[in-house]
């Protein structure tokens, strides 16, 4: 475990070019340039093996290039590459009828395909206020949605996002997130915190700034992912999900990283035992070919032809590589990301033995996050030492990303293996031992 003396010549030289003729505003974490993938390997173009613990933020959900998936997208462009959303084809239709097969609701449902996550949200912004006629939303804290002008409205992981951007879309209220570990709001004796953030909506948000009949949705991601893959205490999603019911407000998950599989379920929404009314799709769903949807309940499903649409909506090659990745989830991944998925956080237990700069591990199937703090006492967050991590990380083979202010999470492709768990958590020990001694 050697560490490796990065960028190489050959991606050095790629990077420099890049600096030269690509936007600046992309968020470069390492000077890694991919060369090619297999699995959960991927090597740069210098011919350096790393593992990815990273997945591409969750996107290469059956790992890099699965022969089935690229098969699919093959034999799909053989036979045509576009047709526009103006028109039919089959496999369109197919994938549209397995989202409602896999759906976290018993009704019947309606998708909408996109390109991205951001795209999902706004979809699901407008049906939202076209289905209730209201045009008030709640969103959370640290939450992720995207970066377009609606969706980055509900963003609020980082203030950069909006620097300069004013105004953004009007009527978001944002809340706390139930987030146990770092706790905003003062609980009442006994109260789970999940409860105290919904009569904090209650007593502050709809009594002093908006009625709760003005209010069209409350949007969230059941874990948030950028935020620090926080997971909710159980009592709020059942509590949330009666406040809407009490106020016929719409429900909408945010499931672009956590969903498709990679909790042991198809939506992390499941985890909680609530049904929402909307739910928004991209990242795992087709294994990195650019593609999104979002998914509603057909009672909530109210556009009418020609009010929202966009050109590459059902993409067939998209279409094709998402019912490839639906079926290895179904049949493979979905029970090796609860299996993997537990087996990893056991392994990141004993690293939060060792390390006294581990404030927590936490998460659920293979979207798990590990706090690093100043003390355990304080839990002052320890943003130099998480970044070092993640460039030893890189140095010593593997890929990780960071998240929150002091957060790496560990998101790989779902078929990710114990023995190449077992190689990422020896490093990240590694890494995290160095890294103490030096911050």
């Amino acid at each position: 475990m050697k560490p490796v003396k990065l960028p190489g010549q050959n991606a050095k030289k790629i990077v420099e070019q890049d600096e030269i003729f690509v936007s600046p505003s992309y968020p470069r974490g390492y000077p890694f340039v991919m060369d090619h993938g297999k699995g959960s390997e991927v090597w740069d173009v210098d011919g350096n093996r790393f593992l990815d613990l990273a997945a591409g933020i969750a996107v290469t959900s059956t790992g890099h290039s699965h022969p089935k998936v690229v098969k699919a997208i093959q034999e799909q462009a053989e036979k045509f590459i576009h047709i526009s959303s103006d028109f039919y084809h089959p496999i369109w239709v197919e994938l549209a009828k397995k989202l409602d097969e896999i759906a976290p609701f018993k009704e019947r449902a309606i998708s909408f395909l996109t390109n991205s996550g951001t795209e999902s949200v706004e979809a699901a912004i407008k049906l939202a206020r076209h289905a209730t006629g209201r045009s008030q939303f709640i969103g959370f804290l640290g939450g992720f949605h995207g970066r377009t002008m609606g969706a980055v409205t509900f963003t609020a992981s980082k203030s950069m996002y909006h620097e300069k951007f004013f105004p953004l879309m009007n009527g978001v209220q944002h809340v706390p997130f139930p987030n146990e570990y770092r706790p905003l709001l003062h609980s009442l004796p006994g109260e789970p915190y999940g409860e105290t953030v919904i009569r904090y909506i209650k007593e502050q948000v709809f009594a002093k700034l908006v009625t709760p009949n003005e209010v069209a949705g409350i949007l969230l991601e059941p874990i948030q992912g950028e935020g620090g893959y926080i997971v909710p205490e159980a009592s709020f999603f059942p509590a949330l999900r009666k406040l809407c019911d009490q106020h016929g407000i719409l429900l909408i998950v945010d499931e672009v990283q956590a969903g498709m599989g990679r909790t042991g379920k198809w939506w992390s929404i499941e985890n909680f035992g609530v049904e929402p009314d909307i739910v928004t799709s991209a990242k795992g769903i087709a294994s990195g070919v650019p593609l999104g949807a979002m998914i509603a309940r057909e009672s909530v499903f109210t556009l009418p032809k020609g009010s929202h649409g966009n050109t590459y909506g059902g993409n067939p090659i998209a279409c094709a590589a998402a019912l490839a990745t639906i079926e290895l989830i179904e049949n493979e991944f979905m029970q090796n990301a609860t299996e993997v998925g537990s087996y990893a956080k056991q392994l990141l237990h004993q690293l939060e033995e060792k390390h006294p700069s581990i404030g927590e591990v936490r998460g659920i199937g293979l979207m798990l996050g590990i706090e690093f703090v100043k003390d355990r006492d304080s839990k002052e967050p320890h943003e130099i030492l998480r970044d070092r991590i993640v460039d030893l990380a890189f140095e010593h083979g593997i890929l990780t990303l960071g998240c929150a202010k002091n957060v790496i999470r560990i998101s790989p492709p779902l078929c990710i293996t114990k023995a190449e768990i077992d190689e990422g958590i020896e490093i990240l020990d590694k890494v995290i031992g160095i890294a103490e001694k030096e911050c």
